[in-house]
């Protein structure tokens, strides 16, 4: 197991490096410090909302509204913000307040009437588009007034000075290589078989070694956008909720074997209303992040986003089946993604050829994931 498992971690390495080597080939702008820049801005929005589709597919369910819920929600904040004046912030809690209501709807229908999760989400990616495009006018919408900037249009806007990007490279560092050693430790202790002790250094090594190469790249430019903090705190938290906590535990067992977990007397019903509560959350800030990356609300916003958070998912290791699933592997499927899609358009692509791509990356992340499941159950 461990054998497959590393073979997957090499597999994504080599799988991004051979696109970041044809890239840079192809337009050697690829690796200027402006586009990755902008490739972490890309890779904030697309990672946010893939953590938050891995708490949904550990269920052993899957969200297809999550693109147009993007667009509905960052078109609710804009249009009051523009058209009615309100303050930012309030306009974005209104926002995340529909969302919460929403996508927990969506959840119990699931959990409590037993409706598939493909059917009611595929709904919902319906319904949550025409609402987008009748809350929005089928106009475009400004996320300011006036002109002015305010806490929504800085979300993708606003970069950190060089000293606080060390600090805070500094502080992930840390709680990463600390989080690795308590869980290796708590495993060991409890005679669970861990990766041996270079596997375990790479690891390490690899993402510590990537944080400071993405701080000199972009400390270059202008700084460490803000919406690569906002990703590092949502990657944080869901890794502590799926690591650290009970309510984690308890999305791997029901998505491993749910009437199990139900024999077990596990809370299956409340794990999952819970799962898509906080997808609910991460939709509405991802919505915030795109639509302020767009500079206004516009009916093509969010559009097959699901898709490519999906594609992250399973090309970093989460199964559809559910049950697994983490979020650095998640990290390293959305940056394959956002790779692809930030280089495609550097090179000018048509709109149509990146259709085609990002279909046929979905198609092979999809058999690569059912090729592992075999090889498992041999």
């Amino acid at each position: 197991m461990n054998t497959k498992l590393n073979t997957r971690i090499f597999a994504m390495i080599a799988a991004l490096a051979g696109i970041w080597i044809f890239f840079t080939i192809k337009s050697p702008d690829f690796i200027g410090a402006r586009n990755l820049s902008m490739l972490a801005i890309d890779l904030s929005i697309t990672s946010t909302l893939a953590l938050g589709m891995l708490l949904i597919i550990l269920t052993g369910n899957i969200d297809l509204s999550a693109g147009s819920g993007v667009g509905l929600i960052g078109g609710i904040a804009s249009v009051l913000i523009f058209f009615h004046g309100l303050p930012a912030p309030l306009a974005m809690l209104c926002g995340l307040g529909a969302a919460l209501i929403l996508w927990p709807t969506m959840g119990w229908l699931v959990a409590n009437q037993k409706m598939p999760s493909f059917i009611i989400t595929l709904g919902g990616l319906l319904v949550f588009k025409g609402l987008f495009w009748l809350v929005i006018n089928n106009q475009t919408v400004p996320v300011v007034a006036g002109g002015k900037s305010n806490l929504y249009s800085i979300l993708t806007t606003y970069y950190l000075p060089p000293v606080a990007g060390w600090i805070l490279v500094g502080l992930a560092s840390t709680i990463l290589i600390w989080s690795k050693m308590r869980q290796r430790a708590r495993r060991l202790a409890q005679n669970v078989p861990v990766e041996d002790g270079e596997m375990f250094f790479l690891k390490l090594f690899l993402p510590v070694q990537m944080l400071l190469l993405f701080l000199i790249i972009v400390n270059q430019y202008r700084g460490v956008p803000l919406s690569a903090i906002i990703l590092g705190f949502v990657a944080l938290v869901i890794h502590l909720i799926t690591t650290q906590t009970p309510f984690g535990r308890h999305l791997y067992a029901v998505g491993g074997n749910e009437e199990a977990a139900h024999i077990s007397g596990l809370p299956v019903q409340r794990v999952v209303i819970a799962a898509y509560a906080l997808m609910g959350g991460v939709v509405a800030l991802t919505g915030f992040l795109q639509t302020a990356y767009a500079g206004a609300s516009t009916t093509t916003v969010g559009e097959l986003m699901e898709l490519d958070a999906v594609a992250a998912c399973v090309i970093g290791g989460a199964s559809l089946k559910g049950g697994r699933g983490d979020v650095v592997g998640v990290l390293f499927g959305a940056l394959i993604m956002a790779s692809l899609l930030n280089g495609m358009t550097l090179m000018a692509v048509p709109p149509e050829i990146k259709f085609i791509a990002r279909g046929l990356v979905l198609a092979l992340a999809v058999w690569l994931d059912i090729a592992m499941s075999r090889n498992r159950t041999v």
